[in-house]
């Protein structure tokens, strides 16, 4: 016999091995929710990593209505036993409990008869214990799959999942609004921010809610994104997310005082939206929100309004990271499937943000498909901004494009193509897919507003290297053919201001000289208001901004020079009253947009308002290809001058556009004879004829720009 064994085939000793593996892992269908023996918890504890990534299911997962039951599924391949917990309210500490099967493929499964519409539900997970472990089932945990979620406002963001009756939202025909990348001119905003502030006119109770977005008639909200002419805005994320960090008094993150993450980058469920923002939103302690599931329909309220007035809905999605501090349910479900680990098992955040997603998975990869899937058909969402999404495998990238155009060919993805130490613009444009465009915000502006080399062509300096050539690569798409990042200017998605860092009119307040970086500011409102230098440097921005090709987008408030300045509030925060250049954690007027200084800074914004109609108005500035822009002569270190040949856009206009970056020069530029309209100046922009010329040579005075059109 031993003989006979030492002789087996290697095909025979595979075959053993494998039906071995079948029984191992049939064993728990065949006899349902028994306790597995020892040895079998062993030996899901021993599977390797690619061990791990042969489980794979096509199974509906979540909690699904087929036929006349409910079925309910999650995916825990080394689980040992699931338990369904079902609850009768949000805050009941116990509930029903029922075992659940476990398929060969990984899936845990019950099927309930009855109409559970209106209850909540977890799941408890038992599991390997040993090094590294982390399943625990005294914990219960929501459903990675939930449309909506009941959480309690703690930093450990105790959650439950809601069971939605059927969806009878009336979309009355809205469909996705398929607006061409190049024609893009995003609104990059936060869905609280927005309208939070009691200068937005939106009633008192609605303020910083989804409702109050829409509420016709305000200052703020979606009447003045309306005014404003974009065809685009990009939510901060809005998949239900920690909203608290422990501060202080929990010994664990000592710099968050506020003790609050407010933009929304810990995605706890990629299916739900953050129900903080629904009309009845609160951050008391202790309370709960989402208990009702109001948020499902008074979300969808907003992308069905944005869309009636002709606007396209973007959502920033976090699939790289999770958070480290609180109930994520995969932690629980699978910390080694779903999470990147060291060689001590310990969580690797890279990204310096949490829990590094493990995306390469497939059944990760598959929930990041899904959910793609999902806010695009359930919610109509037009397309997404993914952040850190250096930090997403090649083929995850890849499918998520290939899933997202099936379902709409004009589908909008964008990279921000950093993360963990990665950097990746020109990988993304080679997968396809547009990002954001940092290069053009460091050259026009700079990357940090004091210290030398940092500051750029907007203040008469060339940061880091930064040359003329650069800056024609801008304007013509940052184009890998002229040394910059893109296969085409379609993917370049030009910005001077995000949510991160100081705001541009910040910047530029600290740049020019004008305020300093830590000084204390005392009179908020007149901070606020800008200086004929700081205004004259603004439009010169803005100007070099929507006359390049590629894609458009500006932050809230970036239209008239917002400031952030850390509010006094009940936090002891030896900052406040200076500029923030990181305001994650605050969720007050630091953040709020400020519609008073709107009003106070009325010229800019009616400059951005006129830049806005110009570029919509005018396909020059989006179509154009390389060969159609000619680059004029021109005296001065810092002019740029450039004349965009109408043929390749279809425009019916030949442009001219000449910027003089030189804080003390005027600039003289040599401008072809022809019958010119000026529709930009120092003082006004738009579509309007605001004076006339004829060619030869044009003096631009210093930290300006014109526009010229051709009279046909």
């Amino acid at each position: 016999m031993k003989i006979a064994t030492a002789k087996m085939s290697l095909s025979r000793r595979l075959g053993i091995l494998f039906l071995m593996g079948q029984f191992i892992f049939f064993l728990p269908q065949a006899f349902g929710a028994m306790k597995l023996p020892l040895f079998i918890k062993k030996s899901r504890a021993r599977l390797q990593d690619e061990q791990l990534n042969q489980f794979y299911s096509k199974k509906p997962l979540g909690c699904q209505r087929e036929a006349n039951q409910f079925a309910f599924r999650i995916f825990a391949p080394r689980a040992t036993q699931v338990v369904l917990v079902v609850f009768d309210r949000h805050d009941a500490e116990a509930g029903r409990e029922f075992k659940m099967q476990r398929d060969h493929d990984g899936v845990w499964e019950f099927f309930a008869a009855e109409d559970l519409s209106g209850k909540y539900y977890g799941y408890r997970l038992s599991g390997p214990a040993g090094k590294g472990e982390i399943f625990d089932d005294r914990v219960v945990v929501a459903d990675p799959y939930s449309r909506a979620v009941a959480t309690q406002n703690h930093y450990r963001h105790p959650a439950k999942s809601l069971i939605l009756p059927d969806d009878n939202f009336a979309w009355a025909g809205d469909t996705f609004l398929k607006i061409p990348m190049e024609d893009l001119i995003i609104y990059e905003m936060h869905a609280r921010d927005l309208t939070a502030h009691p200068s937005s006119g939106v009633a008192a109770e609605l303020r910083g809610t989804y409702p109050g977005l829409i509420q016709a008639g305000g200052k703020g909200g979606i009447d003045y994104i309306k005014s404003l002419g974009v065809n685009a805005v990009e939510f901060l994320p809005i998949h239900d997310f920690g909203n608290l960090e422990p501060g202080p008094e929990e010994n664990r993150i000592a710099n968050n005082i506020y003790g609050r993450n407010h933009w929304g980058y810990m995605t706890s469920y990629f299916f739900a939206p953050e129900s903080y923002y629904a009309s009845n939103g609160t951050m008391e302690p202790g309370k709960w929100n989402g208990v009702d599931g109001r948020q499902v329909r008074e979300f969808k309220e907003v992308v069905k309004s944005f869309h009636q007035a002709g606007i396209a809905v973007l959502l920033d999605v976090v699939y790289n990271h999770v958070s480290d501090y609180d109930q994520n349910p995969f932690k629980f479900i699978d910390k080694k499937y779903y999470f990147r680990l060291d060689a001590k098992e310990n969580f690797l955040s890279k990204s310096g943000c949490g829990n590094d997603f493990k995306t390469e998975r497939p059944m990760a990869r598959r929930l990041i498909l899904d959910s793609v899937e999902y806010w695009m058909r359930e919610y109509h969402i037009d397309g997404f901004r993914f952040d850190l999404a250096a930090m997403l495998d090649w083929e995850t990238c890849d499918a998520i494009l290939k899933r997202a155009r099936e379902i709409n060919p004009q589908a909008i993805v964008i990279a921000e193509p950093w993360g963990g130490g990665g950097y990746t613009p020109a990988e993304h444009s080679q997968h396809g897919w547009a990002a954001w465009n940092d290069q053009i915000r460091n050259g026009v502006k700079g990357w940090r507003p004091t210290g030398e080399g940092d500051q750029g062509f907007i203040f008469g300096k060339w940061k880091n290297g930064t040359t003329m050539a650069h800056l024609r690569s801008y304007v013509t798409g940052t184009l890998k053919a002229d040394g910059g990042l893109f296969q085409q200017k379609s993917h370049a998605i030009n910005y001077l201001e995000s949510h991160d860092d100081h705001t541009l009119g910040d910047f530029i307040r600290i740049a020019s000289g004008e305020v300093g970086e830590e000084q204390r500011i005392a009179d908020i409102d007149a901070n606020a208001r800008l200086s004929p230098a700081q205004l004259r440097i603004n439009k010169l921005a803005a100007l070099f901004l929507f006359t390049s090709q590629g894609a458009t987008m500006i932050h809230s408030g970036q239209e008239f020079a917002r400031s952030k300045v850390i509010a006094k509030t009940n936090i002891q925060d030896p900052h406040a009253g200076q500029i923030d250049h990181n305001s994650y954690n605050k969720d007050n007027e630091t953040n709020w947009l400020n519609f008073q200084h709107a009003e106070m800074n009325r010229e800019l914004v009616d400059y951005y308002r006129g830049l806005v109609a110009l570029r919509r108005s005018h396909r020059a500035f989006r179509w154009s290809e390389k060969k159609d822009i000619e680059l004029l002569t021109s005296e001065g270190e810092f002019s740029l001058g450039y004349r965009i040949h109408h043929a390749s856009s279809g425009d019916t206009h030949d442009f001219v556009v000449l910027m003089n970056g030189d804080p003390k020069l005027p600039t003289k530029f040599k401008v072809p004879a022809g019958k010119w309209e000026i529709v930009v100046n120092e003082q006004k922009a738009g579509t309007a004829t605001l004076g006339k010329f004829a060619g030869g040579r044009f003096i631009v005075k210093p930290t300006s720009g014109v526009v010229l059109r051709l009279k046909r």
